[in-house]
Parts: structure tokens; sequence; C-alpha cells
């Protein structure tokens, strides 16, 4: 999922890469102590590269691999390191699976 880079993001922006409501990631702040976008002086949530991040790794254990929220949390906590690799492996295969697809379709439009 490549974005521009930029300084900060919307929630919309954000909600839209990972194909969730935005009351879903505000949801997820009041779950998740460590996942605090900044707010401007109206309340609009910025989040940075660094919130994403974390974001794809709660994305990664509630969504992809079917974690309750608890669970989730608890995982974080206890060994954030390994959810965070699990997370970049899973993004790695899923951007290889998609890159092969691809692939196969321009192929079979060749013969």
């Amino acid at each position: 999922m490549p974005k521009p880079q930029k300084l900060y993001y919307s929630i919309r922006e954000v909600a839209k890469m990972f194909s969730l409501n935005e009351s879903t990631l505000r949801y997820w702040e009041t779950e998740f102590p460590h996942l605090r976008p900044k707010t401007n002086s109206q309340g609009v949530r910025q989040y940075t590269d660094k919130d994403i991040e974390q974001i794809r790794v709660i994305h990664n254990l509630v969504k992809v691999r079917g974690f309750k929220l608890a669970a989730a949390s608890r995982m974080l906590h206890a060994n954030r390191q390994g959810a965070e690799r699990t997370a970049e492996v899973i993004q790695t295969l899923t951007s290889v699976k998609d890159q092969l697809l691809s692939l196969k379709r321009h192929l079979e439009g060749v013969i």
C-alpha cells in the first residue's frame, strides 16, 4: 500500500489505507495506549508515519490474524518486536502475492 510522503495524515486518509472506518481508529486509540496521534488546535487528528506503522501492526493482529482487542493488546505488551516482525512479513508476502498475480495476468494476456 504505497502512500505519498507527508508529515501528517488525516484520519480519513489512514482509515482508507487500511480499509477501516474512522470510528474504528478512534476506538483503537482508547484500547491501545501507545497509539496517540497528534491533534491540532481544532482537535483534528494528525497521524505520523510512526502512528501508521503502529496501526499496521494492530490491523495485522486484529483484522488479519483475528485476535480480540484484549489479546492483541497483551501481545503488543508482551512481544511488540515479534508482532511488528510478523506484520512486516505478512505485508511483504501480500506484496509478493500481488506482484505474482499481476505477472500472471500479464502473461495470460501475452499467450
